[in-house]
Formats: C-alpha cells, structure tokens, sequence
C-alpha cells in the first residue's frame, strides 16, 4: 500500500481532496491528510502546518498553484516517490523542480486512477 498524503483535506464532504482521502482508505492506504483547518475524516485527524512525514510514497495535491509555492520546499523535502497534479492544480514551476529531484509527476485523478486501478 502506498502511503499518501493528501493536501488540501477539509470536513467538507463535497470537496475531491475529503474524498480521496475516503477512497484512499477503502482502498488500505495509509493516509495524511493535511489541510489549513482541524477536523477529521473517517477519524483521522487532519494536519495543520508542515508535519513531519516519513516514507512517503505520494503526494496528492488538492491546492492551486497560487497557493502551492509556501510549500514547495516542505513538499520536495518528503521525498515522495510521485505527486499526483489533480485537476486544477498543476503547475509547471512546481513539476519540473520535483522532476529534478527524480520525483514522477502525475497529472491526473486520484479519484480516477484509484477506480480504475491504476493508483
């Protein structure tokens, strides 16, 4: 299973990055979901800030890129194997520093590509 963390996460049921994070887990990933509000989802609590996060697999990004540059050194630091541009949120500068560092940038759906199997 691939260790993801999912930022963006909210309480609000209607929005993508709530559920990722849901299918995510229905689908037995382990799950950060990091946002600018606390809450929780399923009963996961979600992060606020830059927590410390160790052998991550992947980044799925639900914020635009507007918002993505105070984190673009927080992010590359993980050391994530890929980040997952959702719809919205790609952004360039962002792709090409991550393929620098030899991180595989996905420009796609987390929601799909977990419905089709292909995550």
């Amino acid at each position: 299973m691939k260790k993801t963390l999912v930022l963006g996460a909210t309480t609000n049921p209607e929005r993508y990055a709530y559920r990722a994070v849901q299918r995510l887990l229905q689908h037995g990933h382990e799950v950060v979901p990091v946002g600018i509000r606390s809450g929780e989802i399923e009963g996961i609590p979600i992060q606020q800030g830059m927590p410390a996060v160790t052998e991550l697999d992947t980044i799925s990004l639900y914020v635009g890129p507007d918002h993505q540059k105070a984190y673009y050194d927080y992010l590359l630091s993980l050391q994530p194997k890929r980040i997952i541009f959702n719809p919205g949120t790609e952004n360039p500068e962002l792709e090409a520093r991550a393929q620098q560092q030899n991180i595989e940038v996905v420009v796609g759906c987390t929601l799909v590509m977990l419905s089709i199997g292909v995550y």
